[in-house]
C-alpha cells in the first residue's frame, strides 16, 4: 500500500480506496473526523509520565457490538494494572477511538494516533478491513497493534511486523466450520453465500474450498449486497436447488433478514455462519423460532463454562456496569498482551519511557503469555499459535455452546 506521510486526517480519509471490512470487518460508511475520546486511567499528577494505549473499533453503527465490547474488556484490564505502572513511574491512559468498521475511517484514526507521541500501542482494530488499512499507517511509525477479533487471513499475510492478533484466522474458522458441518451436522449439500466484504467473502471462500475437498456438494456460490432489506429473489433461486444447508459469510444484520425470509419461504434446513452472527440482534431480526437451527463458529470460547470464568463475569459486570459481550474477553486479553509487552519494554529500557519500536519488539516476542481466556504466542506473522475455533447455535432465542470445532 502506498505510504502516506501527511498527518492531515481529512486528507487521509480520501487517500486510500475502500477495502471492504471484516470481523473481522464491517462495511460501515461513516467518515467523520475522529476526535480524542474516552481517556481513562490514573491522573497525570506527581512524577508519573504519561503513556497512551488506544483501543479502536466500531463504537457506533450497526457493528458497534464488536468495538464496544472489546473496549470494555480492554479498559477493565488496564484498570487492574494502573497501580503497577504508577510504581514504575508511568500513568497509562486509554484512548477509545471509533473507526465505524470503515477502512477509510481506519486510516483517519491511525493518522491521528500516530501524530500523538504518547501513543505507544493499539488494541485493535476490531475488524479486518479497517485493520488492513490502518496497519499500513502504523507500519511506517512502528506502532504495534494487537487485534482481539480481526480474523481476515490477509491481515497477517502482508508482511507487516506491527500486526498481531490473538484470535483465529478465517482460513482456520472457515475450514473448521465446513468440517464440523460435514462430520457433526451430516451435511451433504450446501449453498454458500457472502456479503462481498473482506470478512464475509473470505470466510465463505474457505468454507467452499473445504466442502469441495471433503466431498460436500456446493450447489452455488453467490455474493449479495450488504444492507439490502429484501433477499427474497436470491432465496427463491437457492431454495429451488434444495440445499441441506445455507452458509452465509457476513454479519447478523444481513443474516437475520436472510434467515427470516428463507424460513418464510419454507426452508427447514441448517443455516451456518461465522462470529458475525454472535449478537442478540440476530435473534431479534430473524425471530426466535426462525433462528432455531442457526449454527455459527466463533474465535471466542464459552467463558462461563468454568467456575473461574463465571466469577470473572460477575466481577466484571459488578465493577463496570456492563454486560459481557462478544469480544469482552478477548479485548481483556489483548490489552493484557499489550501491557505485558509495554512493561517488558520499560524494564529493558532501564525504567525510562520506551520508544514505539521497543514496545513493538517486546510485544512481537510474546511467548507463552497466560491470558485469562486464551494463551498467546505470536509467530513471525503475528498470528497466535494457541488460537482456536468454537461452535454455537441459537435455540429458543438463546445462544448455546456446542464445543470446540475440530
Amino acid at each position: 500500500m502506498k505510504k502516506q506521510k501527511s498527518l492531515s486526517i481529512l486528507a487521509a480519509t480520501f487517500a486510500l480506496s475502500t477495502l471492504l471490512a471484516g470481523c473481522g470487518g464491517g462495511t460501515g460508511t461513516g467518515s467523520a473526523t475522529p476526535q480524542p475520546s474516552n481517556n481513562s486511567g490514573g491522573s497525570t499528577g506527581g512524577a508519573t509520565e504519561k503513556l497512551v494505549i488506544a483501543v479502536v473499533g466500531p463504537m457506533s453503527g450497526q457493528y458497534s457490538d464488536y468495538g464496544s465490547t472489546a473496549k470494555a474488556g480492554a479498559e477493565y484490564a488496564l484498570k487492574e494494572k494502573l497501580e503497577a505502572f504508577k510504581a514504575l513511574g508511568f500513568d497509562v491512559q486509554l484512548s477509545a477511538q471509533d473507526d465505524q468498521a470503515d477502512p477509510k475511517q481506519g486510516v483517519a484514526v491511525a493518522q491521528m494516533l500516530i501524530s500523538n507521541p504518547d501513543v505507544v500501542g493499539v488494541v485493535g482494530h476490531a475488524t479486518t478491513g479497517a485493520s488492513i488499512t490502518a496497519a499500513a499507517q502504523y507500519e511506517q511509525e512502528k506502532l504495534v497493534m494487537v487485534s482481539p477479533s480481526a480474523t481476515g487471513s490477509d491481515l497477517t499475510e502482508q508482511g507487516k511486523k506491527i500486526v498481531h492478533r490473538i484470535c483465529a484466522r478465517d482460513d482456520q474458522q472457515g475450514s473448521k466450520a465446513a468440517v464440523f458441518a460435514k462430520n457433526q451436522l451430516n451435511v451433504k449439500t450446501a449453498f454458500v453465500m457472502h456479503d462481498k466484504a473482506a470478512y464475509g467473502q473470505g470466510l465463505a471462500e474457505e468454507v467452499k474450498k473445504q466442502f469441495e475437498k471433503d466431498g460436500v456438494q456446493v450447489l452455488g456460490f453467490e455474493g449479495v449486497t450488504a444492507g439490502e432489506k429484501d433477499y427474497s429473489a436470491i432465496m427463491t433461486q437457492i431454495l429451488a436447488k434444495n440445499p441441506e444447508m445455507i452458509y452465509f459469510g457476513g454479519y447478523y444484520s444481513d443474516a437475520g433478514i436472510i434467515v427470516k425470509q428463507a424460513r418464510e419461504k419454507g426452508f427447514k434446513g441448517v443455516f451456518m455462519g461465522g462470529d458475525g452472527y454472535d449478537s442478540a440482534d440476530m435473534v431479534k431480526i430473524a425471530g426466535a423460532d426462525n433462528a432455531n437451527n442457526v449454527v455459527f463458529t466463533s474465535t471466542v470460547g464459552d467463558i462461563g463454562a468454568t467456575e473461574e470464568g463465571k466469577k470473572w463475569i460477575t466481577d466484571f459486570e459488578s465493577a463496570t456496569g456492563n454486560k459481557v459481550g462478544i469480544f469482552t474477553s478477548f479485548g481483556y486479553d489483548s490489552m493484557g498482551v499489550m501491557l505485558n509487552g509495554l512493561e517488558e519494554a520499560i524494564k529493558a529500557n532501564g525504567g525510562k519511557k520506551p520508544t514505539r519500536e521497543q514496545v513493538l519488539e517486546a510485544v512481537h516476542k510474546t511467548k507463552d503469555y497466560k491470558g485469562k481466556f486464551v494463551n498467546v504466542t505470536f509467530n513471525e506473522k503475528g498470528d497466535n499459535d494457541f488460537a482456536s475455533v468454537y461452535v454455537y447455535k441459537y435455540e429458543d432465542g438463546k445462544k448455546v455452546f456446542m464445543g470446540e470445532a475440530k
